[in-house]
């Protein structure tokens, strides 16, 4: 977790940075394959050179960025738990209880559906 203690830093709610920390501790435990990368401020997972999902903080909320594929196809299960979200991210408020096993189903279903990529973007 080395690659993204600079900035987990920069959350200055203890809190926070606790929650944030949870979530990528949870992910690079899982699938300690993945690279794990900070860039454009953003902690990310790559996969064999692929972009499978970044993370970013805001006041009300952590961004989870799983690309556009990734939001289409959970958009009903994002309805379900209450998240919101737009056409590139979903939002889990601060308050929120974090749904770990959707998490793990989108980066799943991105790995299976980038295992052919050799672009980091789609």
């Amino acid at each position: 977790m080395k690659e993204f203690e600079e900035f987990l830093s920069g959350i200055e709610e203890g809190p926070k940075r606790e929650r944030m920390e949870e979530i990528l501790r949870h992910i690079a435990e899982k699938y300690p394959h993945m690279e794990k990368a900070v860039k454009w401020n953003q902690p990310m997972f790559v996969d064999h050179g692929t972009f499978i999902i970044a993370f970013s903080v805001a006041k009300p909320h952590i961004a989870v960025a799983p690309e556009a594929r990734g939001i289409q196809k959970f958009a009903e299960e994002f309805d379900r738990v209450g998240y919101s979200y737009s056409k590139q991210l979903f939002r889990i408020k601060w308050n929120e209880a974090v749904d770990f096993e959707l998490l793990d189903k989108i980066i799943a279903f991105n790995i299976e559906d980038k295992i052919d990529s050799t672009k980091f973007w789609r």
